[in-house]
């Protein structure tokens, strides 16, 4: 790629568009813009990016939006997005969004900035904790998590009742990572109402998205309440997560799990350690993001399976064929769910729950070709816009297909035209973690039940910087026979 030759400082603070991007005029904008506000007729402050989304169909592969003052640039053509997989020139940039969940998070591993220490050192000590051996240790205990699921999904079965799919995913999740990676039991399969951590961090997520659509001088006095329940729920999840970590110094060494890595691991060069308040912001970042993005993807897979019987039926054989009799799956036979993978890979490319993430230019340089940007210049990647770009993924790229990602047509795309855990060095540490969870969880289901959608029901996605379908019920029916090539009797409730 071209570059140019200036090397200008990175700007301080928030920089918008026009700051790192000399020939903004050249990218798209909507029509109507309006003085001060900038482009905000039909935009909603409870869906900003589905609205990006439709506004990226009709600019291209590459727009601007101004909003109160500041321009930004988003991108999702393939060919500038595979541009802006180049480590040598881009690299993670801690947006609007994220940067908001700073008071929450600091420098944790997701929201840390690029030249923050404490992002590479918890990287090294923890990635291990991540390995093909440490992933194997965690697989009993998503079963044991799995199983409270199912118990209460066979309760629901025998009444007849539909199950809430994202109300349900998200007690599944959080009780995982807190079991897998620090010895926690929540007990969210035994309350009524959510646990106070998942409030609290639907409030902290929440606000965090609704500081993007308030201009940041007037945010003190619009959101004077709304400021002061977020102190709150961030101090809640404070005092939660501390709890955890007392109780693990107090009663000693665990598992060799994540937060036995945070508080005892040495770094193997430096031997630095994480500082107390490094781990609890760790804790914060695992438990959050370990839980919210895996039970969105989860929620968006049983929807569709729901609505492709023949789809479910096809993976429903393979989990019948590889598991056989076993009530117990072992580790090694979850890799071998491809199709099953599969429904999981095509539900992220239609719906990744984290939908974007940002890039940085490091040095001046030009965007495919085309682009000039400044150092310090950034851009929003829309995730879901380019898992549908039809270059790549076909006219009918808006369809629900598992086969797109058969061995053959995987090899066939170009690369970086997929990108549910994000890109580079910074990409998703956990996301073997994940996939293992969520392949694990939808063989157990489609093992045990049938999946029947609410037939009056469409889907509507709820953002609060994560996407996760909203009011998703499913009746889920539970199987009398499970072998790969006997049709399963189906016994219904009252």
């Amino acid at each position: 790629m071209a570059e140019t030759t200036a090397r200008a400082a990175v700007p301080k603070g928030f920089r918008s568009a026009e700051q790192g991007w000399p020939a903004l005029h050249r990218i798209p904008r909507p029509p109507y813009r309006l003085p001060l506000l900038g482009d905000v007729v039909g935009a909603s402050r409870r869906t900003p990016v589905q609205d990006s989304l439709r506004l990226g169909r009709q600019l291209g592969p590459i727009f601007r939006r101004r909003a109160f003052g500041n321009e930004f640039v988003f991108t999702w053509g393939s060919r500038l997005v595979a541009d802006l997989a180049d480590e040598s020139r881009f690299a993670k940039h801690v947006g609007l969004g994220v940067a908001n969940l700073r008071p929450l998070a600091g420098d944790g591993l997701f929201t840390a900035y690029n030249h923050e220490p404490n992002w590479q050192l918890a990287h090294d000590v923890l990635a291990p904790g991540f390995s093909r051996e440490a992933m194997s240790g965690y697989h009993p205990m998503m079963l044991s998590v799995a199983a409270r699921l199912t118990e209460h999904w066979d309760r629901a079965a025998a009444d007849g009742r539909w199950v809430d799919v994202p109300g349900d995913m998200t007690k599944l999740t959080l009780e995982t990572i807190a079991r897998t990676g620090f010895g926690h039991d929540f007990g969210s399969f035994e309350r009524s109402r959510p646990h106070p951590f998942v409030t609290s961090m639907v409030g902290a997520l929440s606000h965090a998205q609704r500081l993007n659509n308030v201009p940041p001088p007037l945010a003190p006095l619009l959101l004077r309440r709304a400021n002061r329940r977020n102190a709150e729920d961030i101090a809640r999840l404070g005092h939660i997560v501390d709890e955890v970590v007392r109780r693990r110094r107090a009663d000693g060494h665990g598992d060799g799990d994540l937060l036995d890595r945070m508080l005892e691991t040495a770094h193997p060069v430096t031997g630095e350690r994480l500082s107390p308040e490094n781990v609890r912001r760790q804790v914060i970042t695992f438990l959050v993001a370990g839980h919210e993005t895996t039970s969105g993807a989860l929620s968006f897979a049983l929807h569709y399976l729901s609505l492709h019987p023949e789809v479910a039926d096809h993976a429903r054989a393979e989990v019948d064929r590889v598991w056989g009799d076993t009530d117990t799956p072992a580790y090694d036979q979850v890799a071998r769910l491809r199709h099953v993978r599969r429904v999981l890979d095509e539900s992220l490319r239609l719906w990744p729950t984290a939908p974007a993430y940002s890039r940085e230019a490091t040095r001046d340089t030009v965007l495919a070709d085309e682009h000039p940007m400044r150092r310090g210049a950034w851009t929003l990647v829309l995730i879901p816009m380019l898992h549908r770009d039809p270059e790549v993924w076909g006219a009918d790229a808006d369809r629900f297909d598992p086969d797109r990602f058969e061995p053959s047509a995987v090899r066939s795309r170009p690369p970086h035209t997929y990108k549910p855990f994000g890109t580079g060095a910074r990409a998703c540490i956990g996301r073997q973690f994940a996939l293992h969870e969520a392949t694990l969880i939808l063989g157990l289901l489609l093992r045990r039940y049938d999946l029947h959608p609410d037939p009056s029901y469409r889907l509507r996605v709820t953002e609060r910087l994560t996407l996760m379908p909203a009011g998703l019920r499913l009746r889920a029916v539970r199987r009398t026979a499970g072998r790969a090539g006997i049709p399963a009797q189906r016994t219904y409730g009252s």
